[in-house]
């Protein structure tokens, strides 16, 4: 089984910088496809952003240029820094892991972080 806990989030001011961090664990051998996802009250969830095994990166139109996604495989681990905060940005924030190979050569698909919230306000 795969737990995903995530850190960071919080309260911030317009134009501020906040660092989300997704620790993945269990007997993970790697993952392929590591995202954050977004839900704004009364709307549906969103992608944000995602990073592929191969570093292949995404990003939805309404944060490029101002989040950035990263990863560590070794430590399965991966991080959105958020630049330049709008109030349309406040959200809860989850990490996703879509595939993860188990070191017994196993898969499993589509696990989540808590979330964690993200304010943006003056």
């Amino acid at each position: 089984q795969v737990q995903l806990v995530e850190s960071g989030g919080g309260l911030v001011q317009p134009g501020g910088s906040l660092r989300h961090t997704c620790a993945a664990s269990g007997s993970i051998l790697s993952i392929d496809r590591m995202a954050w996802y977004r839900q704004a009250p009364g709307k549906q969830r969103e992608l944000v952003a995602v990073i592929t095994a191969d570093d292949r990166t995404n990003y939805a139109d309404s944060v490029k240029g101002r989040f950035t996604i990263s990863r560590d495989g070794a430590k399965n681990t991966w991080n959105l820094q958020m630049t330049s905060l709008k109030p349309e940005d406040t959200a809860v924030y989850y990490c996703n892991a879509l595939k993860v190979r188990f070191m017994d050569g196993n898969s499993g698909y589509d696990y989540w972080g808590q979330g964690t919230q993200v304010t943006v306000s003056s």
